[in-house]
């Protein structure tokens, strides 16, 4: 099978503090690191190790930050199609405190790859069997409508309801209020809608209530959580499986991913489905 994401990366540094600093505080890391992520990026990365390969549309800066990402993201298997975008490459912050829970400071604008950017084969998304959109303009999401199933995220609803395109699984989580999605805001409106509620599961509309998959070790790091889970639906869809079980994927790889040190360090594989 053949995968895709069109969306974003962010150059990450985290840090990992006993808790969050207080207003006027000072706090002390632990541990830090810095490495390629964002909603894009960490998604191409966990299909790739469910699917063994992923098409990666993206925008990245000419800079030195831009092309670290694009070397890193390589290594890590991704195929990655980037334009050059003429701002700096967009970074974020991270703290990641003892619970695991991750709080991010975004710094810049977010890069998006642009669909009339000839220097980008859009043509290979009509041979995919699943996308992910986290993030692009309308006519890169009028693209990957090409593919057999659309997944996207709620969080880019201006551009979704600007391209008036069928969005076969919207995905979004109820507890973030910049995720949140109501009936009537999009049309035509998406075949199906997931919304995800942490540890609590989620709710698959239409269909019902769906819980959250056992966490397979200690809780580390809540970052990637939610991207890799929107991969794992996507994984599951382009497999042509009835949505609750391609969900139960999607639950398993976020699960995974929170005993993970990043985003990368632990994900789930093919070999462990």
């Amino acid at each position: 099978m053949q995968v895709a994401v069109v969306g974003h990366v962010e150059w990450v540094e985290f840090a990992r503090v006993d808790e969050l600093p207080a207003a006027g505080e000072i706090v002390h890391a632990r541990e830090s690191w810095e490495e390629a992520a964002g909603g894009g990026a960490v998604a191409a990365v966990q299909l790739v190790n469910l699917a063994g390969s992923c098409l990666f549309f993206t925008a990245l800066a000419d800079d030195e930050l831009g092309r670290r990402s694009q070397t890193e993201l390589e290594a890590r298997g991704v195929t990655v199609h980037a334009g050059r975008a003429p701002a700096p490459q967009r970074r974020a912050f991270t703290h990641v405190d003892d619970g695991g829970e991750r709080t991010i400071t975004v710094i810049g604008e977010k890069l998006r790859p642009l669909g009339e950017d000839s220097s980008l084969p859009w043509e290979e998304l009509k041979r995919c069997d699943a996308v992910y959109f986290t993030g692009g303009d309308v006519a890169a999401l009028r693209a990957a409508r090409g593919a057999k199933v659309l997944v996207a995220t709620s969080r880019e609803l201006p551009t979704l309801r600007a391209a008036g395109v069928q969005i076969d699984v919207l995905v979004g989580s109820g507890e973030d209020a910049g995720e949140r999605f109501e009936p009537g805001e999009l049309e035509p409106p998406p075949s199906i809608v997931v919304t995800t509620a942490g540890g609590l599961g989620g709710w698959i509309r239409p269909g019902g209530p769906f819980r959250a998959a056992p966490i397979p070790g200690p809780v580390a790091d809540a970052y990637g959580c939610g991207d890799c889970f929107a991969a794992g639906v996507t994984y599951g869809l382009g497999r042509s499986l009835p949505v609750d079980e391609a969900v139960a994927i999607g639950s398993r790889c976020g699960a995974t991913v929170l005993t993970s040190k990043g985003p990368y360090e632990r994900q789930l594989t093919a070999s462990e489905l």
